[in-house]
């Protein structure tokens, strides 16, 4: 996610302590259905933290045992882990008719993450340095379609949230998404440390927000 093994763990504790801002903000703002996606950014920060230490397997800087250990929990993560998890947390965040959307959308992410939990817990994750950013591999079936339906569950539930900060961090992931694949083919720097970290920021707004997500009740209701 980051350029180097120094990188992602400064980057790291960064987002993970705002992650435990944005638990404690959305807990004192009263909104107890905020707090799984109040956690995202914490889970960003533990997730490169962990990338740190597969920075250091690389370069031999760690056993065998534990680099593959390191390998194999940011694969956990990054890949069945976050398609429940982001359109799970949305739905908790959301009232009104928008959950049926994000109920569907949360049983297509738990389609996504069966196949990608197959593939990490029956092939070994293998991580290669390229430039400045680090390719993985687990065998999944599909890359593509596995691909197009993890960008739909992720960046549309956020869309589909009715919300307009988090509609924004949806367009701010997309963006983020297609020019971290650009400047990977670059072998350029990732920008996935800095799209964690406006995540981070945006979250860390929204949670301390006291209005529910969604749509507002209808003013002057016929009684």
């Amino acid at each position: 996610m980051c350029w180097s093994a120094q990188a992602d763990a400064v980057a790291g504790g960064l987002v993970a302590v705002a992650g435990v801002v944005c638990l404690v903000r959305a807990h004192r703002a009263g909104r107890p259905e905020r707090l799984p996606l109040a956690a995202l950014p914490l889970v960003l920060g533990v997730h490169q933290l962990i990338e740190a230490l597969v920075w250091l397997g690389t370069d031999g800087g760690l056993p065998d045992d534990l680099a593959e250990a390191a390998r194999t929990a940011w694969a956990v993560v990054a890949l069945p882990l976050l398609p429940v998890l982001v359109p799970a947390a949305v739905w908790c965040a959301t009232s009104g008719p928008r959950r049926r959307v994000l109920a569907a959308l949360t049983l297509l992410g738990a389609a996504v993450a069966v196949p990608l939990a197959v593939a990490v817990g029956s092939h070994p994750v293998a991580a290669t340095v390229h430039g400045h950013t680090l390719g993985y591999a687990v065998g999944a079936p599909h890359p593509a379609l596995l691909l197009a339906g993890y960008l739909l569950v992720t960046v549309g539930s956020l869309l589909a949230s009715g919300d307009r900060l988090l509609r924004r961090l949806g367009l701010l992931t997309g963006a983020g998404a297609v020019a971290s694949a650009l400047l990977w083919r670059l072998a350029f720097v990732s920008t996935w440390c800095a799209l964690a970290a406006l995540t981070s920021l945006l979250l860390l707004h929204w949670a301390g927000q006291r209005q529910a997500v969604g749509p507002a009740p209808e003013a002057g209701r016929a009684r």
